[in-house]
């Protein structure tokens, strides 16, 4: 079981903080707002009203001690640039950071930040390519480029063997894993395995390739 830290309280930090805690986590929250606390301190292990840009407030809550940080501040650039710095100072092995747009993502990263996420853009890219694809059922982006990415089966594959559907050469597309079911998961595909009408395909390409395999 690992502990985190979660600092900013708002939507984003909330939501990832009380998802740590369902999985069966322990998390600190920290937020200067005493309503945003009241709010956490319901849902999640502890809750504590704090300015984290503080490096001593940090300190005084153990923050060393904890595997993973997430800076979830918004619109404060200055107090997520400062969290983020503070929070790789005291000797958090790995955190995550919040970004509004790619200019602050990039500082976030020059800061220490170990990953950074951009929640309204990723967002919207998940809107989009469920407007673009109903078989399109989520993503995770491995680069600007490459994503892996839940695609239900489309038609032409019903029933057809990854050898004769040749989608690496078709598409440029790999399948790394067939969903059949909630609990049965073929991680490793063989050239021999038939795709049946309600698999999900976990497939890695890049974005262009995977929207046209989702729009067939």
């Amino acid at each position: 079981m690992k502990q985190f830290l979660v600092i900013g309280l708002g939507r984003f930090g909330l939501s990832v903080a009380q998802t740590l805690v369902d999985n069966g986590h322990e998390v600190l929250g920290v937020d200067e707002e005493e309503d945003l606390v009241e709010l956490a301190a319901e849902r999640i292990t502890h809750a504590v009203q704090a300015d984290a840009t503080e490096k001593r407030a940090l300190l005084s809550l153990g923050a060393k001690n904890f595997d993973v940080a997430v800076i979830g501040i918004g619109q404060d650039l200055e107090a997520s640039i400062l969290c983020t710095m503070i929070a790789k100072e005291v000797g958090i092995p790995y955190v995550v950071a919040k970004a509004q747009n790619h200019l602050h993502g990039r500082v976030l990263e020059k800061t220490g930040a170990d990953r950074v996420v951009f929640p309204e853009r990723d967002m919207g890219v998940r809107v989009a390519n469920n407007l673009v694809s109903t078989n399109i059922l989520d993503y995770i982006e491995l680069s600007d480029d490459y994503r892996i990415m839940e695609v239900k089966a489309p038609k032409f594959t019903h029933g057809k063997t990854l050898a004769q559907l040749r989608l690496p050469t078709k598409y440029g597309v790999n399948i790394i894993a067939i969903k059949k079911g909630a609990e049965d998961i073929n991680v490793a595909p063989s050239a021999e395995d038939v795709i049946d009408p309600e698999d999900i395909l976990v497939t890695v390409g890049t974005n262009s390739q995977l929207l046209k395999l989702g729009a067939k």
